[in-house]
């Protein structure tokens, strides 16, 4: 069975060598992982013995994940008949249905009230609540807590969102970074970029200059006079931020394609993560992000004004993550998103916004709308057109 998960990593273009998968079997014939008296197999003690095994680098580990998860999909359910269903995962799915006119009733509450309401909540409860449209539960209507219905309010406890308008997340999550190796199925995005290329010669002389050769050659009676020119270097520079996690999930293919089609057409290329709407620090691993930052004012004065500012999101989120400090989803960030922007987009006067979200459903989102006249309308869907016309303007 190994054999064609080792083929699976490989299909996946996962550098996993011959030696790596012996190691791993020889770490199993070893008993490093191994049946359990009480609990029988444990498949994610496999996951771990299998990715430090296999895996080198941890840019890799979403590549194995992925791999991972679709080879071994259904095993451990299969695995055991003897555990019983989750009494939380039964409940999840009998979520709380509502007509129109239930969800029509439900009031948006502002930035203050919610969070006074909330503070009063932790207060008074004292069990768990379910249903409701009060207390901290799950399926109610309530604007405190996971798998209900609320146009407007804190979640908490749920693995993502489903109404797209929380306002604060109260759960870490693990976001992934984009693979820049992805492998593009159509060379079109690649097209558009290299309209913002410029070409100019640079550094020692290290290429021949053929047609000055032979002029030179032939202006000295035949005799060879080899002249050289510096190599012609693509000048463009790019700083890139992106959107990870949420909503952006659903578009992780085609930033993808993006991603890599950047690091392949500009030589020049800075990127940075964050989440929903810049703060007051960004990151270059999701993985560490909280523990190796990169303080968005250090990133402004370290680039200069000759770099192209180009944001990558779906501008999907509560208002409040804009306009309000304290607005982030993740922790209390003392200055609106709005200050963060404005302050970029002032230091980088070339500068677009690309949304992968279908422009058809812009209008019907007020965050997209937000971050338009931030962006000065500089804002352009995630297709050929749009980076056409996106790259126009920058390399104006």
């Amino acid at each position: 069975m190994l054999i064609d998960f080792f083929y699976t990593l490989r299909s996946a273009k996962l550098p996993v060598s011959v030696k790596e998968y012996l190691t791993l079997m020889e770490a199993l014939k070893e008993g490093v992982v191994g049946p359990n008296s009480d609990d029988g197999y444990k498949i994610d003690d496999f996951y771990y013995l299998s990715r430090t095994a296999l895996v080198k680098d941890e840019k890799h580990y979403d590549k194995f994940d992925r791999a991972f998860a679709a080879y071994f999909k259904g095993v451990e359910m299969v695995a055991d008949f003897t555990k019983d269903i989750p009494l939380e995962w039964l409940r999840k799915n009998l979520e709380l249905e509502l007509s129109p006119e239930e969800k029509a009733k439900i009031e948006k509450m502002g930035w203050d009230e919610l969070m006074e309401t909330l503070k009063k909540r932790f207060e008074e409860q004292k069990e768990r609540h379910e249903g409701g449209s009060k207390m901290i539960g799950t399926g109610g209507t309530s604007p405190f807590g996971a798998n209900g219905f609320n146009p407007q309010g804190i979640r908490i406890g749920q693995e993502k969102s489903r109404n797209r308008s929380a306002v604060k997340v109260w759960d870490q999550r693990a976001y992934k970074d984009y693979d820049d190796q992805q492998e593009l199925g159509t060379r079109n995005i690649k097209v558009a970029l290299r309209r913002l290329r410029k070409f100019a010669r640079e550094g020692h002389e290290d290429e021949l200059d053929l047609d000055d050769t032979i002029r030179s050659t032939a202006a000295n009676a035949g005799w060879l006079d080899i002249k050289m020119r510096p190599e012609r270097h693509n000048n463009v520079k790019v700083l890139l931020l992106m959107d990870v996690g949420g909503t952006m999930d659903e578009h992780i293919h085609r930033v993808e394609e993006m991603f890599s089609a950047t690091k392949t057409e500009f030589k020049h290329m800075e990127f940075y993560y964050f989440h929903n709407c810049v703060y007051d620090f960004m990151w270059k691993n999701n993985r560490r992000r909280f523990s190796e930052k990169f303080a968005t004012w250090d990133i402004i004065r370290k680039y200069n004004k000759d770099y192209k500012l180009i944001f990558i999101g779906d501008a999907t989120m509560s208002p409040y993550e804009i306009l309000q400090p304290g607005g982030s989803v993740e922790y209390n960030n003392e200055e609106a998103g709005a200050e963060w922007l404005q302050r970029l987009t002032n230091a980088f006067p070339k500068f677009a916004w690309i949304n992968p979200e279908p422009q058809g459903v812009w209008q019907y989102r007020q965050s997209i709308s937000v971050i338009q006249q931030l962006m000065n309308h500089r804002m352009y869907p995630l297709t050929i057109k749009g980076l056409e016309e996106a790259m126009r303007l920058l390399s104006k």
